[in-house]
């Protein structure tokens, strides 16, 4: 019997989630959390084959969380099922050790045999997140130099790292050697290119991302 975990915070969902899941041959969901927190108690507590992991969670990140399963618990298996399904948070979710990335409105089918498939060791992606990273590798391999974010400057993505981490435009500043004024001017040219309205956003999609990492 493979067993799981649901961890993400909209009620409704998660209602069909468990319905779809405990009908199916062989699953069986053995608890619910609803953010990063108690997900990771109860991932201690209930040792889960295959933690079914939304991104985006009231106190974190889904990726950070991912990692710290994996840190904890490295035998279970985390399928990340969300909303987002932009390249960086495809990309982050796989570096961060998640083993299938199944966008939210998937079929009933689809999230059975995506768990199953996870749960048996392997990887799975649905068709809209295969493609994409389809087009994000091939995108690499015709750009060796492209990272993440690669409509990004050099110089914009080092702001980037230091905004994810929390520093102010001040901060910024006194690290790279610049004034504050050139740093208000990238931050604004960060959110044109990330096409965000404000620093929480651009400091949300950076984290999803894996950057803002203190080592």
């Amino acid at each position: 019997m493979t067993r799981v975990l649901l961890v993400d915070d909209h009620p409704l969902f998660l209602d069909g989630v468990r319905a779809a899941l405990s009908g199916a041959e062989g699953l069986e969901v053995v608890g619910e959390a609803h953010d990063v927190a108690s997900g990771l108690v109860m991932v201690t507590e209930l040792r889960p084959d295959v933690v079914l992991m939304d991104l985006n969670l009231p106190d974190g990140s889904g990726i950070d969380a991912t990692r710290a399963v994996l840190r904890s618990n490295p035998e279970t298996r985390v399928l990340v099922m969300t909303m987002a399904d932009e390249d960086d948070a495809v990309v982050a979710a796989m570096r961060a050790g998640a083993r299938g990335y199944v966008v939210k409105g998937a079929g009933r089918a689809e999230l059975i045999q995506s768990v199953q498939t996870v749960a048996a060791g392997g990887a799975v992606f649905s068709a809209t997140v295969a493609d994409r990273l389809v087009g994000y590798f091939a995108g690499l391999a015709a750009h060796p130099g492209r990272e993440i974010f690669p409509r990004l400057s050099d110089r914009e993505r080092e702001v980037l790292e230091l905004v994810a981490r929390g520093h102010d435009n001040r901060r910024i500043a006194r690290e790279l050697f610049i004034s504050d004024k050139t740093v208000r001017n990238h931050v604004s040219s960060l959110f044109t290119k990330l096409e965000v309205p404000d620093r929480a956003e651009a400091i949300r999609r950076a984290r999803r991302a894996g950057m803002g990492e203190l080592s």
